[in-house]
């Protein structure tokens, strides 16, 4: 696509008010294109209009066509012409369709009858959104982080029989500062783990149930997550609760599991994809110097969320419709604008959800356009709360320097911390990370009351914060892009 007229490019620097003097002669206006309606807009139609873009599943392939439609309106160009925007990986996924779990507990009076406890699904309890269908009853066990690294000293699985029963376990590790023990947070290989040790299944214990899609099938096993309410009662017989539960594991780094005298019956009908397709979406500008145009700044959300299942939708409006919203609305006001000197390419990933799939896909199978990749700017539930966080590249100390100053034309930033490593819980930045690419990942200051819950919906959002971040998110790609 062409520049700009010689005439546009003076008006647009007539509203220019935030100079980069440290990295560029040109400025860019706070705001140009950008306004909270629009942004907003964009942020309603992904949570109310997909069924909650479970990657593979119709929602979110019907959201990625639409965002692509929006991308050649506003005039950027295809990565592949013939894909349309599109960048099509493997994606299998699974749509629950029904659950129920029952819950025996031990008895005082031995000669009471046992009456079975029937779950709420959503309430007390949820599948695992990568679980088999089937029919288990069995046992419970506790076995604290669910790690089993008898190489490294630490196996939460010994002296336990699990053969045929059910898991009990907290997501975490023993110590969060030691890399050590990271790989094993992972959800497959706890899965995996608790099913070659034999278990029927292995149910997390979370405050709360929340929509997990972050998985493998694996066949004859099915994992699901019961919220601390559920657990106390499982944990009556032992005396204590599963809040103390965990900070006791927490505090003393050691592993602590045990039999329990509890059972649970637990059925799960749902319908499996093993040849689910995830699309990214992806558009870019052109740079103005012919020699830096290779070079890419890539701005970058999540389009996936986690879809309906036993009848309830997650619209996932602040995961991420939200950053998915501003990269939206960023690339639609710098369609209008003078090109910078490199190129700014726009990508929504999908199944980040599933295990950061898309971006990891992307990095892997970069387009041939991009020679190289100056920044990545990333955008992770950005809607929530009155301010913006980020994290950023510890080496890059001129990209630190870039986002504080153009803060000063916002003013929206209220904390900032350093990135060094990145584990298993990180965001779509990561692949491209441990490139070696600078990066900045944007969320907001929340609270994110509603995380991975039907709750994340439209009405959580605020408009301005969406707006902020946007102005934010664009006065750095731009002074990035000029550097």
């Amino acid at each position: 696509m062409t520049p700009a007229s010689p005439r546009r490019f003076i008006a647009f620097l007539l509203v220019c008010s935030l100079p980069f003097p440290s990295f560029s002669q040109r400025s860019i206006s706070p705001a140009p294109g950008i306004d909270h309606g629009r942004v907003y807009d964009f942020c309603r139609t992904l949570a109310n209009d997909f069924g909650g873009r479970l990657t593979g599943d119709s929602g979110y392939t019907n959201a990625a066509h639409w965002v692509a439609g929006m991308f050649r309106q506003w005039g950027l160009a295809a990565f592949n012409d013939q894909a349309e925007y599109l960048q099509s990986f493997p994606a299998p996924f699974t749509v629950v369709t029904r659950a129920k779990m029952t819950l025996t507990l031990p008895s005082a009076d031995s000669t009471a009858a046992l009456q079975p406890l029937t779950l709420e699904p959503g309430k007390d309890f949820l599948p695992l959104f990568y679980t088999d269908a089937g029919s288990i009853s069995g046992e419970l066990v506790f076995a604290g982080w669910g790690i089993h690294a008898p190489q490294f000293g630490y196996d939460d699985y010994a002296g336990l029989d699990v053969r045929g029963k059910i898991v009990l376990c907290f997501r975490g590790v023993p110590n969060r500062e030691d890399s050590t023990f990271q790989e094993f947070d992972e959800h497959r290989i706890r899965m995996q783990t608790a099913k070659d040790l034999g278990a029927r299944a292995l149910f997390y214990i979370y405050e709360e149930p929340i929509a997990n899609p972050n998985g493998d099938l694996i066949e004859g096993f099915e994992p699901a997550m019961i919220s601390y309410a559920v657990a106390d009662k499982i944990l009556k017989e032992k005396g204590v609760t599963a809040t103390a539960l965990e900070d006791s594991l927490s505090h003393s780094q050691r592993s602590h599991s045990f039999s329990l005298s509890s059972s649970v019956t637990y059925e799960v009908e749902c319908r499996h994809n093993p040849k689910g397709t995830g699309y990214n979406v992806a558009g870019w500008l052109e740079g103005s110097d012919p020699k830096l145009k290779g070079e890419f700044v890539l701005l970058g959300a999540h389009l996936d969320h986690c879809g309906t299942h036993l009848g309830l939708t997650f619209p996932g409006a602040n995961d991420n419709a939200s950053g998915s919203a501003v990269v939206m609305a960023i690339a639609n006001a710098l369609a209008g604008q003078p090109r910078p000197k490199r190129s700014v390419a726009f990508v929504l990933f999908a199944g980040e959800e599933m295990g950061l799939l898309g971006s990891k896909f992307f990095v892997d199978h970069l387009p041939h356009q991009i020679k190289s990749t100056a920044a990545m700017v990333n955008f992770d539930m950005v809607g929530e709360g009155d301010g913006a966080r980020c994290s950023v590249s510890a080496r890059e100390t001129w990209l630190r320097e870039l986002l504080e100053t153009a803060d000063k034309g916002v003013n929206t930033l209220r904390g900032c911390r350093e990135i060094t490593r990145v584990g298993v819980r990180s965001s779509d930045f990561a692949p491209f990370f441990r490139k070696g690419i600078p990066c900045l990942s944007f969320s907001s200051n929340g609270p994110h009351l509603a995380y991975h819950k039907p709750g994340d919906s439209i009405y959580r959002i605020n408009p301005d914060m969406l707006a902020d971040v946007a102005r934010l998110g664009l006065l750095c790609a731009v002074a990035a892009a000029d550097r």
